[in-house]
């Protein structure tokens, strides 16, 4: 993370700080919470992976945790990155809005009119034109990715019911048809 060291004779506007404040609190409790999730779980795989019981598999923390695991995976990755993301986009406007004003000048929550402020602005607002394609690319991305790994999930489920209805029948010997969607 950056430290920021705040102007103090700039009135920064108190909705900048307030959502500076609140995604870096959020951005850091998310990782967190996905490093403490994976913490947790590691050593649990790593016991069941030396097991060759079959049933300890299914009785292991990581399967019954499965969701938690995934939730934190998606917080970290998708929600994590697009908290970074605008935490860059924040950070400019944090570090760039006080440029130009002077110590002289009454500090304002507008632009100043000078040049060096202007120069403050465009500043921060160059990061965030940068940043919300990036940003945009980043959610048709992950869009695209989860929307591929669950087409790739749903065919092997269907492949794997597939195969038990064909097993299914050599067994039974008669033709019993289980219905795949």
């Amino acid at each position: 993370m950056v430290e920021v060291q705040l102007d103090t004779d700039y009135k920064y506007p108190q909705g900048l700080l307030i959502a500076f404040s609140a995604c870096t609190t959020v951005l850091v409790a998310v990782h967190l919470f996905a490093l403490m999730i994976s913490t947790c779980i590691l050593p649990h795989i790593e016991a069941v992976s030396n097991i060759h019981n079959l049933n300890s598999v299914s009785e292991s923390p990581h399967e019954r945790l499965h969701h938690y695991i995934e939730m934190a995976w998606g917080f970290s990755n998708a929600l994590g990155i697009l908290l970074f993301l605008a935490e860059v986009v924040l950070l400019c406007w944090v570090k760039f809005m006080p440029l130009g004003t002077g110590k002289s000048e009454a500090p304002t929550s507008q632009p100043a009119t000078g040049e060096g402020a202007q120069q403050g602005w465009s500043a921060a607002l160059v990061s965030t034109m940068i940043m919300v394609p990036f940003g945009l690319i980043f959610i048709i991305f992950a869009l695209h990715f989860y929307r591929s790994l669950l087409g790739h999930k749903t065919d092997r489920h269907r492949q794997e019911l597939e195969e038990l209805n064909k097993i299914k029948f050599q067994l039974d010997g008669e033709n019993t048809v289980v219905q795949v969607c």
